[in-house]
């Protein structure tokens, strides 16, 4: 594209997660691979912003304090505006600065963010010092922390002079940003010529980041009181209505957005896409994209599984079954795994096909479901082994582990409760199968980090998991139940006892399709599209 078509040539990003800085789900995935897709591209700079929560060490990761441009040698430090009703208050900042993969990364160091210990939820440790930081329970402060978040930013973007094309604000937690650069006097006039996109990430109740005290949204935010009121949704003040008059809006698959303006499945967001169809906001879809070479499972070293195999290929998998023996030994014995809380053992079979589970456990990601289901196989069939990795829910937690520790299902049934990047590369790479039972799923991302390491997905088809295809790059059933999710997963296991070359075949098809459609090279050319029309439309106005 000439510079008419693509005038992209500086982007900042707002996010609360990236790569392996901070992370609780999909979003640090999403956010980081795309900043070095686009970084990578010439006569781009990309410009990331997130918080200095209290678990990253900024210096031994790389970062330093970020200097005063007025006074070099000084280190920057600068006030935030941040009102509760009836008190005007101001919160102190100073910003860490590091360059990785081309990216330009600034955490917004403030005691608001030091003293969490979690992204978006209160810790054990956290509970222990304070009774009521419930663990599993998000921050009581939340919405000042994204506001406090987005405000730094765009100080920090004026201090340095910076007037960037496009500002990309994630989710929920960032999506005021393009209400209070547009609104306020002076900053509007600053960014004239900057565009926003804000990406919906997820848009279930919960994730929206909206506030019941409407005082208290009109006094963090320094915006009119009647707009608060006219961005409100179910008496709330909403964050994604609060900016969407003001930037481009999409969401993470183009199935997922469909789903949100044209069915009754929004009624699980509280109508939030219906609403922002009434007000002539339509929703963009981009089905994310993953780098392959991150989930590579033929660099063991860097991937961090116990031998190398190649999906593409046509030989059989000698690797990936070395892999799933060395993990099942481990389970076996139910060795203590640092940071993990192991509820039964596998037996170390590894003909026995395993189906794995990575994620969230919450309603969302359709846990009952999936637990209803186990209970019907394990009655039925002997043949097959589970193992999740996971945390959440304190009920979903139990149920699981009273299904792995019943004297009937020792050895069959293995839940590791908790999270790590490495045991979950082992696991994908140990798996055959990996169960995706979503209510709903804007995108999915361990579907395609499942087949990239020839872990074939078995999921719910919707939202963003419609791209699983059913038969050719793994198996899908449309409706959400136990029963649903059990012919499924039978017909999966038919299918590896039958006909190995089948299974065989479907593991290369999957990761062909992602090398074709779903890279972020392809992917990040629909960003750049949506930037282009972020851009112009503000100038236009």
């Amino acid at each position: 594209m000439d510079e008419q078509q693509n005038p992209i040539h500086s982007i900042w990003m707002l996010s609360r997660e990236y790569g392996d800085l901070a992370g609780a789900g999909g979003v640090k995935d999403v956010v980081s691979q795309l900043s070095v897709s686009l970084a990578k591209q010439p006569g781009r700079s990309v410009h990331v912003v997130l918080p200095r929560y209290g678990f990253i060490k900024p210096e031994q990761l790389g970062f330093s304090l970020l200097s005063d441009p007025l006074n070099p040698g000084k280190e920057l430090q600068f006030s935030v505006d941040l009102n509760y009703p009836e008190e005007l208050r101001r919160e102190e900042v100073k910003v860490w600065v590091a360059l990785q993969d081309l990216v330009t990364i600034y955490l917004i160091d403030s005691e608001r963010f030091c003293e969490k210990q979690n992204v978006y939820t209160y810790t054990a440790e956290e509970e222990a010092s304070f009774s009521w930081q419930k663990t599993g329970e998000g921050h009581i402060d939340y919405f000042a922390m994204n506001i406090l978040l987005q405000k730094a930013a765009i100080d920090l973007m004026i201090i340095l002079g910076a007037r960037p094309d496009v500002i990309h604000c994630h989710d929920g937690h960032n999506a005021v940003l393009p209400a209070i650069i547009s609104e306020q006097q002076g900053i509007r006039h600053y960014f004239r010529g900057t565009g926003c996109l804000i990406t919906v990430h997820n848009a279930g109740q919960g994730y929206h980041q909206e506030i019941a005290d409407i005082a208290f949204a009109q006094a963090n935010t320094d915006l009119p009181l009647s707009f608060i009121r006219q961005a409100s949704l179910e008496d709330s003040f909403d964050p994604f209505l609060a900016g969407a008059p003001y930037a481009v809006m999409n969401t993470v698959s183009e199935n997922y957005a469909r789903e949100l303006q044209e069915t009754v499945d929004d009624h699980l967001t509280g109508w939030l896409g219906h609403e922002l169809l009434e007000r002539d906001i339509v929703l963009e879809g981009i089905t994310n994209g993953i780098d392959p070479d991150a989930f590579s499972a033929k660099e063991p070293v860097q991937s961090h599984i116990a031998a190398s195999f190649d999906p593409l290929g046509t030989a059989a998998l000698k690797g990936k079954r070395e892999c799933k023996r060395t993990l099942l030994q481990q389970l076996a014995g139910g060795d203590s795994i640092p940071g993990i809380r192991q509820s039964g053992v596998l037996d170390p079979d590894p003909n026995a096909p395993l189906i794995t589970f990575i994620g969230r456990l919450s309603t969302q990601k359709g846990v009952t479901v999936l637990t209803s289901a186990l209970k019907k196989l394990l009655r039925k069939r002997s043949d097959f082994r589970f193992l999740l990795l996971g945390s959440g829910n304190r009920h979903d937690e139990e149920g699981l582990v009273q299904l792995a520790e019943k004297e009937e299902n020792k050895g069959r049934v293995c839940i590791l409760r908790g999270f790590d990047t490495i045991l979950a590369n082992k696991v994908y790479a140990a798996g055959d199968f990996f169960v995706i039972p979503s209510q709903y799923e804007p995108c999915g991302l361990t579907d395609f980090m499942a087949q990239l390491f020839a872990n074939l997905p078995i999921v719910h088809a919707v939202g963003g998991l419609v791209k699983v295809q059913d038969g050719k790059t793994g198996f899908s059933y449309e409706k959400q139940s136990s029963d649903a999710l059990c012919e499924a997963i039978e017909r999966a296991l038919h299918l590896y006892e039958t006909d190995p070359s089948a299974i065989r075949t479907m593991q290369r098809q999957a990761v062909e399709l992602i090398h074709e459609r779903y890279t972020w090279d392809t992917v990040s050319k629909e960003y750049l599209k949506l930037y282009v029309k972020a851009k112009w439309n503000k100038i236009g106005d």
